[in-house]
């Protein structure tokens, strides 16, 4: 079956995104510069702004994405067969519904921790709202993935990752924090949208959508070599730690391993250190993988966090005991063909993963949902091969060193 794909796959049209050309200085949104904004802001117009995170619905887009490099801007080249775009810190959109932007400067993020985190959505919010001049919403509801990882012919460690849902549009956010370490990571730009006249439309620069998007990542990679990956299980359950640590969301939890975590040990460790609490009540476990070749399983059973062993996750508990097996029975079904794909290749190279995402996409199962985005990770040389709605003709390349 592969082989005969990898017939069709000649001539492809690749992407490739190399984000550490530097050729100038990008704005950096501090702290110092957000409420300077405001006074900016707030003596021109007397408004408000709304800035809706969804975490896990998706949408039509309402808004026109810029492609036009601000004179402020960082730049980084993205090379096609034979033209030669740029990257920068404005989202520039690659195909409709598939865009990219660099940020490099303050993320806040460790503002946010030392803050004490958030035992909610509205918590984040909250800080949110102090820091970007806006009243936040979050919303959502369900979604479905399938994660695999393997070790390439070479010695390298690879992670592939599909995210299922309705047609919604995809952010590849490459990330250079103040503190911590440069990831790549993606978040559905339905997540945020916005409104409120003059306020709205300066927020059209995209600084602040994009320091916004950061908080809402759904997988990634950083430069040390971790990828994670949210999949959710469908279970009435939810997760609400309480045992006076500090708190961490969801999404804000793949932004703290991202940043902070260069292996598998450290991100466990790290999670360890705060009470996790589900967004939206949303019942979901974590995949993490690094250039060790561990692979786990982060899932939460009567709030207790149990960590599995695995090189595949989709949609259905893994620990041993009571919930094993609860979910979907198509994320079964994408289980046992990742599971036997593993076991007639010992290694696989990246498009050996990609073929095996294309596997269990949704276009297989003839349902209504799109698999919107696929990845490919090499941990160790930090490249991100990206493939939109099941095109996997068309490859999209990023990297972080």
């Amino acid at each position: 079956m592969y082989a005969c794909k990898a017939d069709k796959r000649i001539g492809y049209k690749y992407l490739l995104f190399d984000v550490s050309a530097v050729t100038i200085e990008l704005h950096q949104i501090t702290t110092r510069g957000v409420f300077e904004m405001k006074k900016r802001i707030f003596a021109l117009v007397i408004t408000s702004a709304l800035i809706t995170i969804l975490m896990t619905g998706c949408g039509k887009a309402n808004e026109n994405v810029s492609t036009q490099s601000g004179s402020n801007s960082r730049e980084s080249e993205a090379v096609t067969e034979n033209t030669a775009i740029t990257l920068t810190s404005e989202i520039t959109e690659l195909e409709d519904g598939f865009s990219a932007v660099q940020f490099e400067g303050d993320d806040g993020f460790q503002a946010f921790l030392e803050a004490g985190g958030a035992s909610s959505d509205g918590e984040v919010v909250a800080f949110l709202s102090s820091h970007l001049l806006a009243d936040f919403d979050i919303l959502g509801s369900l979604f479905g993935c399938s994660t695999i990882a393997v070790q390439s012919p070479g010695g390298e460690q690879l992670f592939g990752r599909n995210f299922d849902w309705q047609n919604c549009d995809a952010l590849v956010i490459s990330s250079k924090p103040k503190t911590g370490y440069a990831s790549i990571s993606t978040v559905n730009m339905d997540f945020i949208s916005q409104s409120g006249g003059l306020v709205g439309a300066v927020l059209e620069l995209n600084d602040i959508r994009t320091l916004a998007a950061l908080y809402a990542p759904l997988d990634g990679m950083n430069e040390a070599g971790l990828a994670v990956s949210v999949n959710m299980i469908q279970d009435s359950a939810t997760i609400e730690q309480n045992t006076n640590k500090p708190d961490i969301t969801t999404t804000t939890a793949i932004r703290l391993l991202l940043n902070k975590a260069a292996n598998v040990e450290e991100a466990l460790e790290l999670l360890r250190q705060y009470d996790m609490h589900a967004s939206m009540g949303m019942m979901i476990h974590l995949a993490l993988t690094d250039t060790t070749g561990r692979s786990v399983v982060v899932e939460y059973v009567n709030n207790e966090m149990i960590v599995t062993q695995t090189t595949v996750v989709t949609n259905f508990y893994l620990a041993e005991g009571e919930k094993n097996g609860i979910g979907t029975a198509q994320s079964h079904e994408r289980y046992e063909i990742l599971t036997q794909t593993l076991s007639e290749n010992e290694t696989m190279d990246m498009q050996g993963v990609r073929d095996a995402l294309d596997s269990v996409s949704k276009d297989t199962f003839g349902e209504f949902e799109s698999t919107e985005w696929s990845i490919v990770f090499n941990l160790n040389s930090g490249t991100a091969h990206y493939y939109h709605r099941e095109n996997y003709d068309n490859r999209y390349t990023f990297r972080i060193k």
